[in-house]
């Protein structure tokens, strides 16, 4: 039956905090149910850290590049009677991702088994059969964790008791690195497969084994680049609120949430009360509860106290164009450093900014050639580094440094003659994330992806001690990444009342 839009001005409202894929997720579930929803956001443009940067005829998609669960994105649409796939051209990158590694080898991961497996192989014969190993380990963790747990609240510890036999039985107390290590005997292997925590702001040294599902998830719904890139995904979500008549306000900031008592009755926009019946946060939660409470709030409600977690690492984020191309080099490269648990210890444990780095380069024109105009490359190159919290990194002198380092490296290995073709640079550092995306202490990903800080230990997607407020986003359960971020909107069906008109 095809989807009819309630009246609007019968409708009780929703107000969403935030557009990233989050929050657009969540506007959309809410207006399929009947709620009428306004969604505002401080940017310029919709998509959360998904911005889009256009620097002299080179385009980059700001944040994140790959898309690993389009039957998320299929869903959204079909709430509608629409088809995700006449919005949306998804093309599959051949290799996935490209490790190279600082001995010379590399290691092609992606697209099909038997190609991975044949990479495998010529690596580490040894080894030839443990990505078949881990594949079927990964579907018993995504059989229960994504399958039956991502879409569920996880506010009541009974619940969360419930879970721990199997969670034990799979042996998720391991971390990621762990796993990785129990599956393959070469070391080049077990960083191959044991990065992907970092891709959801998690030191794979530290990030619980759940996420060793990423592997098979990859498998069962491949890697997919929307061409015109993330940001055309979003542009097309966008779309979509319009054609169902949500209200989205850009440029627009909410400066603290308004309550009644324990009641949250809407949000405080340019020094006014704008009501709601429901609010939804898409913000930063740490941000949340530390900046757009009212103090006298906190201070009555102990529950709304900050807890100390722990925020996963910052980022420098390097664009650039360049007046020539490099057609070997694959659309995502991973390039490890000459260290790797070391060098992760230095960047979450110890807040060193050292001088080796393992860095995730991404050509969209070997996908896409629109991202730059003709005969040129463009590229974002990404170095995990400490986030602000208890560092005195000066990021005013180690910005231009940092750029400096990363261009001499990439001239020396992936592309030879960057130095003499760089053009239309700039780049992010942790500031910029804090300053940009009211992320606490500059993390790139919020908290960080640990054990304690998942499931009932992660922000509730219902507000702690506030009635009407709900949570969406990186920072909630189910966690971190466009999965994660989309899927916390889902969660929302079973908590979010049937508006009542």
């Amino acid at each position: 039956m095809p989807f009819e839009a309630p009246h609007a001005e019968t409708q009780p409202k929703a107000l969403v905090i935030g557009g990233g894929f989050g929050g657009m997720a969540a506007a959309l579930r809410l207006r399929a149910r009947g709620y009428r929803v306004e969604l505002v956001d401080q940017r310029p443009m919709l998509g959360g850290r998904a911005q889009v940067f256009e620097r002299e005829g080179f385009r980059h998609d700001a944040g994140p590049t790959v898309l690993c669960a389009p039957s998320l994105f299929r869903d959204l649409f079909a709430l509608f009677d629409e088809t995700f796939d006449d919005h949306v051209t998804l093309v599959e990158p051949k290799p996935w991702y490209r490790f190279t590694y600082a001995d010379g080898s590399n290691f092609d991961y992606g697209p099909t088994r038997e190609h991975t497996n044949a990479e495998i192989a010529r690596l580490s014969p040894e080894d030839a059969e443990s990505y078949d190993k881990l594949t079927e380990y990964g579907k018993s963790l995504y059989d229960i964790a994504f399958e039956k747990l991502s879409d569920q609240p996880f506010h009541n510890p009974l619940f969360m008791a419930r879970q721990v036999p199997d969670l034990v039985r799979l042996r998720t107390y391991r971390t990621v690195w762990q796993t990785a290590k129990s599956f393959f005997r070469d070391d080049r292997l077990r960083r191959a497969f044991s990065i992907q925590p970092l891709l959801l702001g998690g030191n794979p040294l530290d990030t619980t084994g759940l996420y060793s599902l990423i592997s098979y998830l990859e498998r069962k719904e491949g890697v997919w680049f929307p061409l015109g890139g993330t940001g055309a995904l979003v542009q097309a979500l966008s779309d979509l609120m319009t054609r169902q008549g949500i209200d989205v306000r850009l440029n627009t900031s909410v400066e603290q949430l308004a309550l009644d008592g324990t009641r949250v009755t809407g949000a405080i926009i340019a020094g006014r009360e704008e009501k709601a019946d429901i609010v939804v946060s898409n913000c930063d939660p740490l941000h949340l509860y530390q900046n757009m409470i009212p103090d006298s709030a906190r201070a009555r409600f102990p529950r709304l106290r900050l807890k100390h977690g722990k925020v996963s690492m910052g980022l420098f984020v390097l664009y650039f164009g360049a007046t020539r191309q490099w057609p070997d080099v694959a659309h995502h490269t991973v390039q490890f450093s000459e260290r790797y648990e070391g060098l992760l210890r230095d960047i979450f444990d110890h807040g060193k900014l050292t001088h080796d780095m393992s860095l995730y380069i991404h050509r969209p024109t070997a996908t896409d050639p629109s991202f730059a105009p003709d005969g040129c490359d463009s590229f974002y190159v990404l170095c995990p580094v400490p986030n602000l919290q208890d560092t005195d990194i000066d990021w005013d002198v180690e910005g231009p440094r940092m750029r400096d380092r990363v261009v001499a490296h990439l001239d020396a290995t992936t592309l030879p003659g960057l130095k003499k073709s760089i053009t239309a640079e700039f780049w992010m550092t942790p500031e910029d994330f804090r300053s940009d995306y009211a992320s606490l202490h500059g993390a790139g990903f919020s908290l960080a992806p640990l054990f304690r800080q998942s499931a009932y230990f992660r922000f509730h997607n219902r507000g702690e001690g506030l009635e009407n407020l709900y949570l969406v986003g990186g920072g909630t359960h189910p966690g971190a990444g466009v999965p994660g971020a989309v899927l916390s909107a889902k969660v929302l069906d079973a908590l979010v009342p049937e508006p009542v008109s």
